[in-house]
């Protein structure tokens, strides 16, 4: 198990002030196994709401084009960054060199049976698989979770183990949300569905990949 260092300092100053989402929210002492994360969206909203990074305000980046529907909750894992390692890992798999990390942290959805209302919320998540994206020339990976004691999907560990319905319904979003439906030039990709051990490879990639972004920012 890959345990997270958190940074005492960092934690005295939550509380005081109100964390960051991305860099301030402590990703849990079980991660990369059992995670901290913040939701964005859940199924109800009709825009597309993302964490501004420089306040870690929740903003409005854009109302929904068509009438995809999202079908989990929706967000990112806190101290995570798709970086160099993120970006390598689908360069090797796919023999594409040119593929990068998309510079954003690692995002993930989250099955649950429940209804929650709104996001700009911290859940606790199993990660039990995910979907190597690419987008362009980008590393887009997304994690497939289940909110922990969930009454439906608690006992899930792996996504194979989920309904066939249900993954073609996450993966029919994620490759149709940002294009026109019917469109020929599709910007995005799925190129393999994995499991849950590769999920924990890709957190824990995400979770180095972040801690060099963040030294980079320190000390250049």
């Amino acid at each position: 198990m890959n345990k997270v260092n958190i940074d005492p300092i960092g934690k005295l100053l939550g509380l005081r002030h109100k964390a960051h989402p991305w860099h301030g929210v402590d990703i849990g002492d079980n991660a990369p196994e059992e995670l901290i994360t913040f939701i964005e969206m859940v199924p109800s909203d009709t825009v597309k709401y993302e964490v501004h990074k420089q306040t870690g305000y929740l903003m409005l980046d854009r109302p929904q084009k068509y009438s995809n529907i999202l079908p989990a909750l929706y967000g990112f894992i806190p101290q995570t960054y798709c970086g160099s390692r993120i970006g390598k890992k689908s360069a090797d798999l796919l023999n594409r060199p040119e593929i990068i990390g998309d510079g954003d942290p690692l995002d993930i959805c989250v099955l649950t049976e429940k209804d929650i209302a709104s996001g700009n919320v911290l859940v606790r998540s199993i990660p039990i698989g995910g979907f190597r994206m690419i987008d362009g020339n980008q590393a887009d990976d997304k994690i497939v979770a289940v909110l922990k004691n969930d009454a439906v999907y608690g006992n899930v560990k792996d996504i194979n183990e989920l309904p066939k319905a249900v993954v073609d319904r996450l993966k029919h979003y994620f490759l149709t949300y940002k294009d026109m439906p019917g469109s020929k030039n599709l910007k995005t990709e799925i190129t393999h569905i994995y499991n849950a051990a590769e999920a924990i490879d890709v957190i824990s990639r995400s979770i180095d990949d972040y801690k060099e972004f963040v030294n980079q920012l320190l000390f250049k």
